[in-house]
């Protein structure tokens, strides 16, 4: 079974990679950040997670409650 480097160990560090992997083309101006990725903060009740646009500058995010 092989692994995908950087996949992370928990679950949360699995959807940051998945964001990464495939989550980066904005869909306000269409632009492809293949070298973007996803920002994490936590509050310890939700995990926040930001990926920035640097074409135009549109903010996306996604929450998980835990």
């Amino acid at each position: 079974m092989s692994t995908k480097r950087g996949s992370g160990t928990t679950p949360l560090d699995r959807l940051k990679t998945h964001y990464d992997d495939v989550d980066l083309t904005c869909p306000k101006c269409g632009y492809e950040d293949a070298d973007g990725h996803w920002r994490v903060q936590t509050s310890g009740k939700e995990v926040h997670y930001q990926h920035l646009c640097p074409s135009c500058g549109a903010s996306r995010r996604r929450t998980i409650r835990l």
